[in-house]
């Protein structure tokens, strides 16, 4: 079956080019790599163990695989903060000829560099600071509220609340029709698996219908507000020195970014807080605590597992020379449970006075300019639920999805309780 246009040869070629990485990685997973163990599924589904071997190596250590990768806090922090690194493109995320199926993706925020990037994140910026994103919190709590109502007394916390909360939050900050809502989910779900890498040529088929019909929709709707501003972040945008084409780009990054990411920053909070019964009932007492659980929920379970830098030039860190092209992964993680900075750093604890050390934003320059959305999104989320169902329980462990950067869930099934 054609998945891609290309010619047969091309497709068997990059076909068994993803078959000889997955058979590599499961060999060096099996002679004991670290790293490569997170790509298999125990270490996807259970990474923490994983991100304690990679620390006893040493602050920076490297792979069978030829990647350098660090889960130290010192060390992570450096790394995502030096402008001697960049960060990884689309043909890094995908391969070459995986990249030329799925065009369309280099245009994000993530993606560029200075200066293109400083200038971007200066046009940008503002739509996302504090005071600006605080103003949708009565819009945030609505569509909340209305979830739950619809939810029942037992229900799949992702499916019915977790995902189409921030879904609905960034159809309405960038204004996306009604009519087109359950189609931009579906977009939203296929380009967020990309963070993971693409692992077929059906994904890669997949991403690329997504990305097309995505940048149908938001060039249709930049022409839209340029006609007739509205109150929303595309008319934002559209007054901005920003071109449509970056308009486009920046938008499918946030609906990359601020889609998969806010799902299971969410779940994987209220796993965490049924795990810890005592934890919950103070945030059932004080639902005002619902930033801080955020916040660790940042450092002991994050959304985003790892990231990846790349060398610029040669670099010394921790004694190790990085060659120019060499790529370090990131553990941001396992970079938050470092017991050098935390202190019992596997112990989920909403009164943590450092928990705001985590990295689960990343840092520098690249560091997440929908943060503040994200962790209102976490904050009304949580505080909602607790007040409508502060006897809520689980039914069943939470089904994870195996992956390596992203870490969320399938389905988790939770009941209200007596």
């Amino acid at each position: 079956m054609d998945f891609t246009g290309e010619s047969s040869l091309t497709t068997l070629r990059l076909a068994g080019r993803l078959r000889a990485q997955r058979a590599g990685a499961w060999a060096l997973a099996t002679l004991g790599d670290p790293l490569a163990a997170l790509t298999q599924r125990r270490g996807q589904l259970d990474p923490y163990p994983v991100y304690e071997r990679i620390r006893r190596l040493g602050p920076l250590s490297r792979s069978r695989t030829g990647l350098w990768v660090t889960c130290s806090h010192e060390l992570a922090t450096v790394a995502v903060r030096d402008r001697r690194m960049r960060v990884r493109n689309n043909s890094d995320r995908l391969g070459d000829g995986l990249a030329a199926l799925s065009p369309g993706l280099d245009d994000s925020l993530v993606d560029f560099e200075p200066p293109d990037h400083t200038r971007l994140r200066r046009l940008v910026a503002p739509a996302f600071g504090r005071a600006k994103i605080e103003r949708w919190r009565p819009v945030v709590e609505k569509i909340a509220g209305e979830l739950l109502d619809g939810a029942g007394d037992r229900f799949d916390l992702v499916r019915a609340y977790a995902t189409p909360l921030p879904v609905a939050i960034i159809s309405e900050l960038l204004g996306i029709p009604d009519a087109d809502a359950a189609r931009f989910a579906g977009y939203g779900q296929a380009l967020a698996g990309m963070l993971d890498g693409v692992r077929s040529l059906r994904q890669a088929a997949e991403i690329r219908a997504a990305v097309d019909e995505l940048k149908a929709l938001l060039a249709d709707l930049v022409e839209r507000r340029e006609r007739a501003p509205r109150e929303d972040l595309i008319s934002e945008l559209v007054d901005s020195e920003l071109t449509g084409q970056e308009i486009v780009a920046l938008c499918l990054q946030l609906l990359i970014a601020g889609f998969e990411t806010t799902t299971n920053l969410i779940a994987n909070a209220v796993a965490a807080l049924l795990d810890h019964p005592e934890q919950w009932a103070a945030l059932a007492e004080d639902p005002g605590l619902a930033c801080a659980v955020v916040e660790e929920t940042l450092r002991f379970d994050p959304p985003v597992q790892v990231t990846q830098r790349i060398a610029r030039e040669p670099i010394q860190l921790a004694g190790q020379v990085l060659a120019p092209g060499e790529q370090l992964i990131v553990g941001l993680a396992g970079a938050s449970r470092d017991p050098g900075v935390f202190a019992n750093p596997g112990r989920f604890d909403i009164h943590r006075p450092d928990a705001g050390e985590h990295l689960g934003f990343a840092g520098g320059h690249h560091y997440c300019v929908g943060a503040p959305l994200a962790r209102l999104e976490g904050e009304v989320a949580l505080a909602t639920l607790v007040k409508r169902f502060p006897g809520l329980r689980k039914e069943g462990a939470p089904v994870r999805r195996p992956a390596t950067v992203l870490r969320g869930m399938l389905g988790f099934l939770v009941a209200q309780g007596s």
